[in-house]
């Protein structure tokens, strides 16, 4: 009798209609964002860890790409694409749960349906890995991209890089490490030699002197420096002016 009360009471009634929703609510969007999150996760992880694998690597736990381009002897690229099969919710009188899907999808902006993955392969490794397309899913971006790169994360493969968890999100994609330039400025060369006296004449102020040539032969010495045949150095010596006595008139 007193459980017949308890369950007919409205109160009790209404409680137990909004418990039931709520619960059935967050376990919707719990699922709806749990897909998407760990789903974006993945395809930027692989944008860490796959850097630095070998391009036979790529192809053992990706597949055989959808198209080879090859830029030069030292790079190619690998594009793969990939689609995804939306489905229908099932709408019941209780939760319109189509219809809180939909409004999911017109405010967040995601849950896209195709993926163009491009690996940049420098000299037979990658070197990037870039997502385009309508990739997005309801929560994070890049998520539908998991599906090409799901078989390299989740088991590793020698080739490529240790995961970084600061570096992974399921909102924005990791960035590369920027490298530094160094710009090394190469000194300027003069043809003269460091220490060597200009030979450009400095002007001298005052009258000029003028000036004879003597030549000098040097002598031979008894070192074993000294070398034979050396050719006579002219030396430049300044004249001494000559003095002029008055001679004195008879």
């Amino acid at each position: 009798m007193e459980m017949t009360l308890f369950l007919t009471n409205p109160v009790v009634m209404r409680r137990v209609a909004r418990s039931v929703v709520y619960v059935s609510m967050s376990s919707m969007l719990l699922g709806l964002g749990g897909c998407g999150y760990y789903a974006s996760r993945t395809a930027h992880k692989a944008q860490v860890t796959m850097i630095g694998m070998t391009e036979q690597d790529v192809q053992a736990c990706a597949g055989i790409p959808t198209k080879t381009q090859t830029i030069d002897d030292h790079v190619k690229i690998f594009e793969y694409q990939r689609g995804r099969n939306i489905g229908t919710a099932t709408t019941s009188t209780l939760i319109p749960v189509q219809s809180v899907v939909n409004i999911v999808r017109d405010v967040g902006g995601g849950d896209g349906n195709s993926c163009i993955a491009d690996f940049r392969i420098v000299d037979g490794r990658v070197r990037d890995v870039y997502y385009s397309g309508d990739d997005d899913m309801l929560v994070g971006t890049d998520g539908v991209c998991s599906s090409v790169v799901r078989g390299c994360v989740r088991r590793a493969v020698p080739s490529g890089s240790p995961p970084n968890f600061w570096k992974t999100s399921a909102f924005i994609q990791p960035q590369p490490d920027k490298k530094a330039v160094v710009s090394g400025v190469p000194a300027p060369t003069t043809g003269n030699i460091s220490g060597a006296a200009s030979t450009t004449p400095t002007g001298v102020t005052g009258a000029e002197l003028p000036v004879k040539v003597l030549a000098v032969t040097p002598t031979a010495g008894s070192s074993a420096t000294s070398v034979q045949g050396q050719q006579t150095i002219p030396t430049i010596v300044p004249a001494t002016p000559a003095t002029v006595t008055p001679t004195p008139q008879k």
